[in-house]
Parts: C-alpha cells; structure tokens; sequence
C-alpha cells in the first residue's frame, strides 16, 4: 500500500529543470451593465486587475508549492510584459538567473476578461515563432548550468517556439547521460519529436490530434489502442493521457490503469495541465509507480480546478486528499 504521506515529503528533497514557454496570465474583473453605443458588445467597468505567472512559470510554481527546488529555463522578451513575469518571479522567490531576454519577440501574455463568474473575452499578445540560433545557443547554455543537479527535467510546450526539434533533442540526450527522468506536457508542433523520454502527458485533443485519429471521448479501446501506438511511436516508458472529466489514463507497457475523476465543484480548468504535469514529475522522479503517479496527478489536476484563475496546487490540500486513497 502506498505511503502517500512520505511520498509528498520526499518531494521536497527534489530539484526540477522546468523547460519551455513562460508567459503572464492577466486578469481584469468588472462588472457589465450596458452595451457599448459603438458596437453590440458589453461595456466592462473595471474593478481590479491582476497579473500571474502561466505557462512554464505556473508549473516552476507548482514544483515550488510541493518543497521541492526549481530552475526555469526560457526565453522571454525585452518588453513590459516581461517585467510582469520577472517581478512576480521575485515575489514568489523564483531564480530568474535561466531566463534569456530577446529583443526579437515579445513575452506572451493572456489577458482573460471576466465579469462575474462569466469569462467574457481572452486577448493573446504573442508570437509563435521559433527562437533564433543565437537564442538558442544561450538557452542551451542555461540548461548545462542547472541540469547536472537536477533530479527531473520537465519540458512545457506551449507552441509559442522556445522549444525546438534541436533543443528536445540536445536536452533528451544530456538527460540519458546524466539518468535524469525526462517528463512532457506536449502540444501538437513537437509531438511526435519527444522520442526517448520517461514520461509524455497528453489531453486527450493533442492525442488525438498528434496521431490524426477521429473517436469519441468515451470510447476506452480507441484510447488504450492510440496511447500503445504513442508509445511505441515515441519509443517513451509512459503515455499518461488526461481525459478530463473522464479522469486518467496511463501506459507503460507492463501495466495500464485507468483512474476515474474525483467529484468536484469546477471553477476553472485553467492550468490544471500544468499541475498534473508537476506532480507526475515529481512522482516520477521519485521512482514511484505508474498507478501511483497517475493517482496523485489526478487528484492535483482535479483540486486546482475548484479554484478560480491560474493558481498552483495546495501541498496539504493533496496531502489531505491522498491520504483518502489509503
């Protein structure tokens, strides 16, 4: 029976490299009333605004919120937005030291407007671009710098082009050198480039997109089938696909499980992703089992849903709840 307890403790002993595309997450809340006289579209009276770390940084905060040590490696741009995310990096006593600024493309920022509980309009300022060789090449130098002491790399692809085919690949290989586990939450321009890794987590849309397969959600065969054939495509020791309501589903060849969604009051599913993708690196990089680090990211992925906006995971909120699974 697994000890949940130490294993959540151990976590903390642990040191992630956090790969990928960092962005902000804004949040203007206000109030709708009227429509605008210019147009057929409701006029928003501001109340408050907010900025968060997304993307690569949410999942460094997520690390972070369960003990353990993070270094995040990206690249970002010389604009204001970027001071959002080095400030609220400080703030939160993330290094900033693996962050590479360009003056070649801007930091992606999310603007999400919302008015009451109903989330009227998102603004994305972004590019998706590749980066640079010059960018690149100091990207890399930022990861041989903090991978030597790390005990798990966890890649974060947002296709907004930080990471590409040569970085995946210089990054897989220096991890199989060092045994370092090598964990990815992929979106569809690099899918099918991640070969050799521990751990690939898809939603159950880039699966099906990666693969250029048509089924529906519920149908559990065409699930099992498509992740055997990932698998086996990727040449990777799991496939741990999350199906959303559905729960999760997990590969590894020996074993298959297919764990059920827990009931909750959803909120938002904003960033779920990246807390399933932290906790099952930290699993992973203890050596846990599969159904193990299936368990717990899916009960990380399903708490962080019950609370509004991007926010990383509670430790004693999923102490709490593992406990429960004894």
């Amino acid at each position: 029976m697994a000890d949940y307890k130490a294993i959540i403790d151990n976590m903390a002993s642990l040191n992630a490299l956090v790969i990928g595309d960092v962005m902000v997450d804004a949040y203007i809340w206000g109030s709708i009333d009227r429509i605008s006289p210019e147009a057929p579209v409701p006029v928003v009276r501001v109340h408050k605004r907010d900025y968060r770390l997304g993307g690569a940084a949410n999942v460094a905060l997520n690390v972070q919120a369960m003990g353990a040590s993070c270094m995040l490696c990206a690249v970002i741009g010389n604009d204001d937005a970027s001071g959002h995310i080095l400030e609220r990096m400080q703030i939160n006593n993330l290094d900033a030291s693996g962050l590479v600024r360009s003056d070649h493309r801007p930091t992606t920022i999310k603007t999400r407007v919302i008015s009451g509980h109903q989330h009227v309009v998102r603004v994305d300022q972004e590019t998706d671009t590749p980066i640079n060789e010059q960018e690149l090449t100091q990207l890399k130098q930022r990861i041989d710098q903090f991978l030597p002491s790390a005990d798990v790399v966890i890649f974060e692809d947002y296709d907004k082009g930080v990471i590409t085919q040569d970085l995946i690949s210089y990054v897989v290989e220096k991890a199989s050198q060092n045994n370092i586990p090598v964990v990815v939450d992929p979106k569809k321009r690099n899918f099918l480039n991640y070969r050799g890794v521990t751990l690939f987590k898809p939603n159950l849309k880039e699966l099906k997109e990666g693969l250029n397969l048509v089924f529906e959600k519920t149908d559990q065969q065409a699930i099992r089938e498509s992740v055997r054939a990932l698998r086996e495509l990727l040449v990777c020791d799991q496939v741990m696909v999350t199906l959303s309501e559905q729960g999760i589903y997990i590969d590894s060849g020996q074993e298959q499980n297919h764990l059920p969604a827990h009931m909750r009051e959803i909120s938002d599913v904003s960033g779920a992703g990246d807390t399933v993708i932290s906790i099952a690196a930290l699993a992973t990089a203890l050596r846990q089992s599969p159904s193990i680090v299936a368990a717990l990211s899916n009960l990380a992925g399903g708490l962080v849903c019950e609370h509004s906006g991007v926010v990383p995971i509670n430790r004693e909120d999923l102490l709490q709840e593992a406990l429960k699974l004894v």
